[in-house]
């Protein structure tokens, strides 16, 4: 479905960003991208929507070519992806249902995106997917009137709403409190799930990783350090990932939020 080919990444400081990474991701799957801070896990994803310009590979969604496209296939070829932003990307002065159907903007034409005039096809599922993510009675509220676990659920909507085949998501929890964390992280992974799409989440908490995902790759200077399933996740393989630490605290502290999980149920709110 996604597919990355010696994917490289230089900037002009001659910071190597991302060497050579050659990744692909099938349909459905959920995979968490983890490493310290510069490891490239926000480039990487830019990298795959163009955002950032890689400087050599090839980038493949499905059998379209992304790194060869030019900006008119290229803007066509993103509604394909949706993009979760950590600081929400939100226009505040908008209401919420404003801002979930500003996903709609590749699909519209000028005129009616400048007048806000979607089709009620696009107000219907608007509609429907903030009744999923629990916001319905909110749709008339401005943006800056929202909590933080509120604001990404618009973006969550906002993204869903352009019929992705793929989610690109960056640090969708590090701006929210722990249980609201959980919440979201949950809430990604069961929509993803219902509508069978791939997804990419940055994601610097390695518990949240292990609890919720099915696939972790760890990134360190660049490179693939890891690739697997979330209960390989050693302490030696943190290590290797991270540098040194008390990895086996960690790694029973995802043990017990698991339990607690199960016995509360652990449904979103």
């Amino acid at each position: 479905m996604l597919k990355l080919e010696n994917l490289t990444k230089t900037y002009p400081t001659g910071d190597q960003a991302l060497r050579n990474v050659n990744l692909e991701v099938p349909a459905g799957q959920v995979l968490a991208l983890i490493g310290p801070s510069g490891a490239g896990k926000s480039t990487l994803i830019r990298c795959i929507n163009r955002l950032v310009e890689p400087t050599a590979g090839k980038v493949w969604l499905g059998d379209v070519e992304l790194t060869s496209l030019g900006s008119g296939a290229l803007r066509r070829e993103r509604r394909r992806m949706g993009m979760i932003f950590q600081e929400y990307a939100l226009v505040e002065r908008l209401t919420v249902m404003e801002n979930v159907l500003s996903g709609r903007l590749g699909y519209v034409g000028f005129w009616r995106s400048f007048l806000r005039r979607f089709p009620q096809e696009d107000i219907d599922e608007a509609f429907r997917l903030l009744d999923r993510v629990g916001l319905l009675d909110m749709a008339d509220k401005r943006a800056d009137e929202l909590s933080g676990g509120q604001r990404q659920r618009v973006g969550i909507c906002r993204a869903l709403i352009q019929d992705p085949a793929l989610l690109l998501v960056d640090e969708p929890t590090a701006s929210l409190d722990p249980k609201t964390s959980r919440q979201i992280m949950r809430l990604i992974c069961e929509l993803c799930a219902e509508r069978g799409l791939a997804a990419i989440i940055n994601i610097h908490d390695v518990a949240l990783a292990q609890m919720f995902v099915q696939r972790v790759i760890g990134l360190r200077f660049g490179v693939i350090e890891f690739d697997g399933a979330p209960e390989q996740l050693t302490p030696d393989v943190l290590t290797a990932i991270y540098g040194e630490e008390d990895w086996e605290q960690t790694i029973r502290e995802v043990d017990d939020d698991d339990a607690q999980d199960t016995e509360t149920g652990g449904a979103a709110q």
